[in-house]
C-alpha cells in the first residue's frame, strides 16, 4: 500500500476503532463482532508494523507498549485533589443539613429560592486523574496526599474505556478527574478464571481496581478488567465557552469522549437530595459497580467559587455515604449448615459486626474448597462483605491476624462422615465442590423441598400442593417423610390458613389420583441426584417395573441410554440407602402403584434422533409434542445445537428458530412432524 493510501487507512482505523471501544466500553452497546474488531485491530497492527512513522502515542495498539518500571515517579497536581467532607448517617438528615449548610453560607433566607444541585454517585474504587493536552492523554496520576500523586499513566492507558484522545472541540489543557472501578461481572469473571489456574483471586473489586493501576508491569494491568468514570477537574486552560454548571461540565466531558456515569440528577432542594439517597440506596445492589454512598454538589460553578473552601474541604460539595458494607472481624467458629436440596455449607460464626447496615454474625464460607483456598481458620480476623439481601460471606483473612498454630477445616472430619442434621453419609462427588447429604427423603432439611419436587406438576402432578401448603403442613409436622401426604385428613387440613372446605377436598382429591401414575414420574418424583425427566423415562423403559430398578446396580444402570458414569453412580448411591427404600415401601404400602402390564410401545421410528420445540404448534402443546417424540424413540432438548436433527417451529418461534437457520438445521411444522410420527 502507497503511505498516502497507508497514513489515510490508519487515520480511519485508528477513528474507528476509538469509536467501537466507547460504544463497548462506555454505552455498552457493541457496534460490531469480537471477531471484525479483532481484524480490524491486527490490520492497524500490520500497518503500523510497515510503516512506522505512522505510529502515534494514541493509537489504540499502544495501550500496552511500555516496559516494566522499578518505581513509580511523583506527580505533584497543579490544583489539589481534595476529599470532600463526609457524612456516615444512615438517616436522611444528612442532606437536609448540607442544604441548610450551603443556604446558611449564602446568606439566603427561609423565603429565598431553593439551591439548585446535582446528586452523584460516591464510586467505590481508586481516585485518578488524566492530564490531556491538545486533546491527547499525557498523563494518569493517583490522588497520594491529595497534592502530590504517583504517575501510572502506563497502567492507564491500558483502560479500554479511557480515550488515548479527545472528540471535539477540546481546550489545550484538560484535567480530568475520576475513578477507576471494576464491573462486579468483570470482577467474578476475572476470580473465575483465576481460580482456573489455580491463581491468586482478587478480595473484592475496590482492591482489585486499586491494585492494578499500582502494577508496575502495564502487561498485568492490561489484564485486569478495570473502567474509568469521569467526575470531576483540575486544572483547565483555554477552554473558550466553558459550562457554567457542574452537570453542563459533565456533558461536556461525554461529548469529549470521556465516560460519565448515566446515574445523576439534577435538582432544586434538600428534599431532592434526601430523595436521591433513597432513590440510589434502592437501587444500588442493581448497579453493575459498587458504590459507598452519593455526591451531592452545587451545580451553578460561580456558586460553588463563592462558596469556596473551608479545612481543605469544599463547602459546595459532600459525599452522604451508606452503612459499610465490608467490616472485619474474627471467627469464633465454623459450622455446618445443610441447605435443602441436601447440600453441606460451612459457615463462620462470627464476632457481631455492623456491616451492610445489619449486624452480622455468620458468613457463609460456601463450600470446602473455597475455605481451603482462603484458608480461613478458627480465630482468624477476616474480612466480611455484605451486599444489600446477599448473604453474608467471609471474603478473605486479614494478613498476620493468625495467632500460633491453628489446624484447618476439614469438613468430613468434623461431621465424622454423617449429615448433622439426620446421620445420613455424606459425599462428595467427583468432579464437585459441595460435600452433600445423601438422605434426600429422609432429612429434615431437605424435607420441604423434597415433598414439592415430588407434587410438581411433572412429578406426581398433586395440584394444590404447593409452597404455601407444605410450609404449613411441615412446620406443624403433619407430614414429616413423603409417606405422610398419604395419611392426612380434612380435618387436619381445615385446620391451616387459607384452608376451606372445598379446598381441602381438591387437595385429597388430588393426592388421591396421585397414587395411580407412571414408573417414569414416580422415579422423577424421588428427586434422585442427576435424575432428570428423560433420564427417568429411560430407566423406565430399561426396567420395566419398581423392584427391577430397585435390585439393579451401578453398572446396570450404566447399560441405559445416556446413563454415564457419574449418573449411574448417583442413582445406586440413592437406592442403597436404607431409609431412601423405607420410604420408597411406604409409599407403596400407602397406595402409590404403577400399571402391572407394560403398556404396548410404539415403533421407535424416531431412535436416535435429536429434536427441538420452539413455537406455539396448531394442535399439539408442547408437552403433548415432547410425549409422542419420546414414545417413538426420539430425544427433545432444550437448546439448539449442531447435533440437533430436527427443529419443529410452530408461531412466534423465537431465537432457537434463527439458531437453526444460522446452522442449517432440518426445520419441520407441525404436520411433518406428525408425518414422520407415523399420522396424526
Amino acid at each position: 500500500m502507497r503511505k498516502p493510501d497507508a497514513a489515510a487507512r490508519a487515520a480511519r482505523l485508528r477513528e474507528d476503532i476509538a469509536r467501537y471501544d466507547r460504544a463497548y466500553y462506555q454505552l455498552d452497546a457493541p457496534l460490531v463482532p469480537d471477531a471484525e474488531y479483532d481484524a480490524l485491530y491486527r490490520e492497524l497492527q500490520d500497518l503500523e508494523r510497515a510503516h512506522p512513522e505512522l505510529l502515534r502515542a494514541d493509537s489504540p495498539t499502544q495501550r500496552v507498549g511500555a516496559a516494566p518500571l522499578s518505581t513509580f515517579a511523583a506527580v505533584r497536581h497543579r490544583v489539589p485533589m481534595l476529599s470532600l467532607e463526609t457524612d456516615t448517617s444512615a438517616s436522611l438528615d444528612g442532606a437536609r443539613a448540607f442544604d441548610q449548610r450551603v443556604r446558611a453560607r449564602l446568606g439566603l433566607e427561609d423565603s429565598d429560592p431553593p439551591v439548585q444541585y446535582q446528586a452523584e454517585l460516591k464510586f467505590d474504587g481508586l481516585a485518578i486523574s488524566l492530564r490531556y493536552e491538545r486533546g491527547e492523554l499525557v498523563c494518569g496520576a493517583t490522588r497520594g496526599d491529595g497534592e502530590t500523586g504517583e504517575d501510572v499513566t502506563s497502567n492507564v492507558r491500558t483502560i479500554r474505556s479511557v480515550p488515548l484522545r479527545l472528540s471535539g472541540n477540546a481546550p489545550p489543557v484538560l484535567e480530568v478527574r475520576g475513578e477507576v472501578v471494576m464491573l462486579r461481572a468483570d470482577f467474578e469473571r476475572f476470580n473465575a478464571r483465576q481460580r482456573a489456574l489455580g491463581k491468586t483471586t482478587l478480595v473484592n473489586p475496590r482492591n482489585g481496581a486499586a491494585g492494578s493501576i499500582r502494577q508496575l508491569d502495564p502487561r498485568l494491568a492490561a489484564q485486569r478488567p478495570l473502567r474509568f468514570f469521569a467526575y470531576g477537574w483540575g486544572e483547565v486552560e483555554g477552554w473558550g465557552e466553558q459550562p457554567d454548571t457542574q452537570h453542563g461540565m459533565l456533558d461536556a466531558f461525554a461529548a469529549f469522549g470521556l465516560p460519565v456515569a448515566a446515574q445523576r440528577a439534577v435538582g432544586v432542594g434538600a428534599e431532592f437530595l434526601a430523595d436521591f439517597h433513597a432513590r440510589t440506596a434502592a437501587q444500588r445492589d442493581a448497579l453493575a459497580f459498587d458504590i459507598d454512598g452519593v455526591v451531592y454538589k452545587v451545580d451553578r460553578l460561580d456558586v460553588q467559587r463563592e462558596l469556596g473552601f473551608r479545612n481543605r474541604e469544599p463547602v459546595w460539595a459532600m459525599a452522604h455515604k451508606y452503612p459499610a458494607q465490608e467490616r472485619s472481624t474474627r471467627v469464633l467458629a465454623i459450622d455446618v449448615q445443610v441447605g435443602r436440596t441436601g447440600r453441606l455449607t460451612p459457615v463462620a460464626k462470627l464476632e457481631p459486626v455492623f456491616v451492610g447496615g445489619v449486624t452480622v454474625t455468620n458468613a457463609t464460607l460456601h463450600n470446602a474448597d473455597e475455605v481451603a483456598r482462603k484458608d480461613v481458620r478458627v480465630g482468624d480476623r477476616v474480612i466480611v462483605r455484605r451486599a444489600g439481601d446477599v448473604i453474608p460471606e467471609v471474603v478473605g483473612v486479614v494478613p498476620g491476624s493468625r495467632q500460633g498454630e491453628v489446624p484447618w477445616f476439614d469438613l468430613p472430619a468434623q461431621l465424622g462422615g454423617r449429615c448433622p442434621v439426620c446421620g445420613s453419609a455424606i459425599e462428595r462427588p467427583e468432579g464437585e465442590a459441595d460435600w452433600r447429604c445423601t438422605g434426600g427423603l429422609y432429612c429434615a432439611a431437605q424435607r420441604k423441598q423434597a415433598i414439592l419436587h415430588y407434587a410438581s406438576r411433572r412429578a406426581m402432578d398433586i395440584e394444590g400442593l404447593g409452597e404455601r401448603l407444605v410450609d404449613q403442613l411441615v412446620d406443624r409436622e403433619l407430614v414429616q417423610h413423603l409417606p405422610d401426604i398419604y395419611a392426612l385428613r380434612a380435618e387436619q387440613l381445615l385446620g391451616l390458613a387459607r384452608m376451606g372446605d372445598r379446598s381441602a377436598a381438591n387437595v385429597l382429591g388430588a393426592i388421591e389420583a396421585s397414587k395411580h401414575t407412571t414408573l417414569a414420574r414416580f422415579v422423577y418424583a424421588l428427586g434422585i441426584r442427576h435424575v432428570g425427566e428423560a433420564t427417568a423415562k429411560e430407566l423406565a423403559r430399561h426396567f420395566g417395573n419398581l423392584d427391577a430398578l430397585l435390585a439393579a446396580g451401578a453398572q446396570d444402570f450404566e447399560q441405559v441410554s445416556d446413563v454415564g458414569p457419574v449418573v449411574a453412580a448417583s442413582i445406586a448411591l440413592f437406592f442403597a440407602q436404607p431409609h431412601n427404600r423405607d420410604v420408597i415401601a411406604k409409599l407403596r404400602a400407602a397406595g402409590v402403584a404403577f400399571p402391572e402390564k407394560a403398556v404396548a410401545r410404539p415403533a421407535q421410528t424416531l431412535a436416535g434422533r435429536s429434536f427441538v420445540l420452539t413455537g406455539t404448534l396448531p394442535r399439539l402443546t408442547r408437552d403433548e409434542a415432547r410425549a409422542r417424540i419420546e414414545a417413538a424413540g426420539g430425544k427433545v432438548s432444550g437448546s439448539v445445537s449442531k447435533k440437533t436433527d430436527y427443529v419443529v417451529v410452530g408461531a412466534e418461534a423465537g431465537s432457537k428458530f434463527a439458531r437453526a437457520r444460522e446452522l442449517g438445521l432440518k426445520l419441520l411444522d407441525e404436520a411433518q412432524l406428525l408425518e414422520l410420527l407415523g399420522g396424526a
